[in-house]
Order: structure tokens, then C-alpha cells, then sequence
């Protein structure tokens, strides 16, 4: 095992390892931090989190964890580079989690200095002079400042990750990067020398995280969004190839349970069911007064699997309705109360023969897979930047097999929930 990667919520991790098959790695995915130190026969092993909107002292705890038990597994004298990655957007509050994640990693690999990018440029996320754009339009412009948990309202992630971090933040900008390797290396001396310990570093297109990729070869910890896992395979050989992203057969009824209510999620909402496919939204106010919405969910769900599927199960919403059921039953309340009833809902699908399934949403993700009894998966190929395909055996179905897809809520094309079964039927034929 080459690279340990840290991913702090569940859509996120099959991010980074969609990005590391794509380059020639295989992977595993493990959902927490295993119970056992059973042997992982993979090039990179990423355990997945659910630690992007925790209390920091958990998120810190369980960050610390997973960086433990991934040293492990490595042969003495041969730890592996660790990698803690967290949203493109850099989700976070003033209080972090991702500055208090990255030092403590920091302090536990005994490492003076280390990097922080989110550019992910195949999906829109680049970074210059600092600032974080989303497309065009920087971030505290983006649809995120609304996000209801972790509303972005500074492009400036210097500024944004100096509010959570004790040591200094320093920026390399894209002129020292387009000057190649050697180049990042005496500005991440020179900063150093300046008393900086996490540098925010420009990165405009894939070139510079390739190259980028190169001049972090050397430290212990690197600390990204998913797109730096383009530039770090290189290093140790690896070049795309077939055989890393090859899955099991797939079979079974087809389904999407949808979360987010990102504005990407609540496009491909619309577009499933302008396509004139069954969709069933879920009204929060009704589960608050105790209907049983689950029963009535797979009720409905059942009579339309037996027609062919695929059926869509959404509490997405739009920025207005989620802030008026917000204000009437609380933030963490209303956003809790929704992923169990969806998590409930996966595990009954599953029960009725879904095998492939799409979970829309980071949260949701992490819920949804947790009621599976899903602490493994296999990454294979890519559905959208970002987004691949993944086996795992669900231990709620008896230890059988399903293909899941985890979508972060900002990622895929509007047609994303039409076509991610095409995609898979066709690998599979091919």
C-alpha cells in the first residue's frame, strides 16, 4: 500500500478513489475505521468518515483513528503517505473541521509542514491567488452560500482556513506552480522558513495538480479535495489501466434515493422526472408528526419496481422550502430526521431486490451505507468526474452483493440518474 487516504464523508471518499482508479490504483474503501487489521490487498486504501459536519473534537478523534490503523498496515519502515481529503468547496465553519483535522494529522505524523488545495478542475473547482472558484463564479458567490449546514461565504481560503488553524497559512500561487516541480518545493522551504505550517496552493487546470502531484512526493501528509488523487499515482508508477476498475456483474432492480439539496442534485431531480420516470418526494413536516413515511415509501416503491424500475425516493428541495422546515423543526433535527428515514428506506429497497442503487447526498451516503451493513467496497469505473461505480456486499441482504454509486450533491450532469444504469449496463456488456 502505497497511499492511506481520509476522507471525511462517505460520497467524498469514493470521490478520491474514483480519481486514484482512474490513474491505475486499485482500491478499497472501507466505511469507518475497521474493527480488525486484516491484510488490504490494494495500492491505496481509503476509509471513509462521517466527520465533515461533527463536533471537531470527534471529527479530530476519529481522523486520528483512521491514520492509525492505515500505519498499520503497512510493513515497518514502510508507512504510506496519508491523505486527508475533504470537500471541493471546502465545507467548513470557523471552528473547522478541516483545520483542527489537519493539524492533529499533522502533530500525530510528527510532520512540520503540509499543503491544502480543494481544485478539482474536471468538475469546476480551481483555485488562484487563494481564492476558490466554483466555474466562474467564486465561492461566496456559488449557490454554497446557502448550504444549511455549512454555508461558504469567503472564496479566500487563506483567510478561511487561518479562522480554524493555530499554525500560519501561506499561499503558493500559480506562477511558482506553473514553474514545475523544484519550483514548489523552495517556495514550500521558503515558507517554512517564514514560519508557515499549511500552505493553500494554486491550481488551475490538471497540469498544475500533476505537477503539484510531483513536488509533495516527499511529505508525510497531503491534505486536498479529491483532485490532487490525479497527481499522486504517477510518483509510484501506476498509469490507468482496465483491470483496477473492474467490478462483479451486476443485476437486480434499479433505484435513487436522493438527499441533497444541492442545486446539481435538484437538476437531476427534474430531469428524472421530466423524463417521465416514478419519483416519490418526501415531505419532512409529515415524518416530524410520526407518519410511518418509510412503509408508505416501499409500498409505493414496490408496485413501481414491478413495473422495471428505476424509481427515485428525494427529499431534495430547494433553498426556500429547506429553510422554512428548518425553522420550524431545526437545522440538525430536520437533516437528521430526513437521512434516517432514507437510510430505513435503502435497507428496505434492498430488501425488495434493488441492486443498483444511487445515493445522492454526503450525509445520505453516510446513513444509507450504514444501514446496509456496508463496510467494504470495490471502486470501479467512473459515471461522471467524481463519481464511479462501486461493489460492496450489504450485510442487511444476507452478505449479497449490490452496485452502489455515493454522489457527492454538487457532482454529475443533469441526466446523471438516467444514465448512471445505461453506463453500467454497457461496461458490463462490453
Amino acid at each position: 500500500m502505497k497511499l492511506g487516504c481520509i476522507a471525511d464523508d462517505f460520497t467524498g471518499a469514493t470521490d478520491v478513489a474514483n480519481n486514484l482508479v482512474r490513474a491505475g490504483m486499485r482500491v478499497v474503501q472501507t466505511i469507518g475505521v475497521p474493527a480488525d487489521r486484516t491484510p488490504v490487498q490494494a495500492d491505496a486504501v481509503v476509509v471513509a468518515l462521517k466527520s465533515r459536519t461533527t463536533p471537531a473534537d470527534q471529527a479530530v478523534r476519529d481522523s486520528l483513528a483512521a491514520c492509525q490503523w492505515l500505519r498499520s498496515l503497512a510493513p515497518a519502515g514502510q508507512a504510506p503517505q496519508i491523505y486527508f481529503k475533504y470537500c471541493s468547496t471546502f465545507d467548513s465553519t470557523p471552528q473547522g473541521n478541516i483545520g483542527p483535522v489537519a493539524e492533529a494529522l499533522m502533530d500525530e505524523l510528527d510532520t512540520p509542514f503540509t499543503i491544502a488545495t480543494p481544485a478539482f478542475p474536471d468538475n469546476g473547482r480551481s483555485v488562484f491567488k487563494g481564492h476558490l472558484f466554483v466555474g466562474d463564479t467564486l465561492l461566496s458567490e456559488s449557490s454554497m452560500r446557502h448550504h444549511p449546514l455549512t454555508p461558504m461565504t469567503d472564496a479566500n481560503l487563506v483567510r478561511v482556513l487561518q479562522a480554524q488553524c493555530k499554525r500560519r497559512v501561506g499561499l503558493v500561487e500559480h506562477r511558482v506552480v506553473d514553474a514545475g516541480p523544484e519550483a514548489i518545493r523552495r517556495r514550500f522551504a521558503q515558507l517554512r522558513q517564514e514560519g508557515v505550517g499549511i500552505a493553500i496552493v494554486d491550481a488551475i487546470d490538471n497540469r498544475a495538480l500533476l505537477t503539484l502531484g510531483q513536488a509533495t512526493a516527499d511529505l508525510p501528509l497531503v491534505t486536498a479535495g479529491s483532485g490532487l488523487a490525479i497527481g499522486l499515482p504517477p510518483q509510484w508508477g501506476f498509469a490507468p489501466n482496465e483491470t483496477a476498475q473492474r467490478l462483479p456483474k451486476a443485476s437486480g432492480a434499479k433505484a435513487v434515493l436522493a438527499g441533497s439539496c444541492s442545486a446539481a442534485t435538484q437538476r437531476q431531480v427534474q430531469s428524472f422526472v421530466q423524463a417521465g420516470l416514478p419519483a416519490l418526494a418526501l415531505d419532512p413536516l409529515r415524518i416530524a408528526q410520526g407518519e410511518d413515511v418509510v412503509a408508505q415509501a416501499l409500498a409505493w416503491a414496490q408496485a413501481q419496481l414491478a413495473q422495471g424500475g428505476p424509481v427515485l425516493v428525494y427529499s431534495t428541495a430547494d433553498a426556500q422550502a429547506v429553510q422554512s422546515v428548518q425553522a420550524q423543526l431545526g437545522t440538525q433535527q430536520a437533516g437528521e430526521m430526513v437521512e434516517h428515514t432514507l437510510a430505513a428506506i435503502a435497507n428496505g429497497l434492498a430488501s425488495l431486490g434493488v441492486r443498483q442503487l444511487i445515493v445522492a447526498g454526503g450525509e445520505t451516503s453516510g446513513a444509507c451505507v450504514q444501514a446496509l451493513g456496508i463496510e467494504r467496497m470495490q471502486i470501479g469505473p467512473q459515471i461522471d468526474p467524481g463519481v464511479p461505480w462501486c461493489h460492496a456486499r450489504s450485510a442487511a441482504i444476507g452478505g449479497q452483493g449490490l452496485h452502489l454509486t455515493l454522489k457527492s450533491g454538487n457532482f454529475g450532469s443533469d441526466d446523471f440518474f438516467v444514465k448512471a444504469f445505461d453506463i453500467l449496463a454497457a461496461m458490463q456488456a462490453a
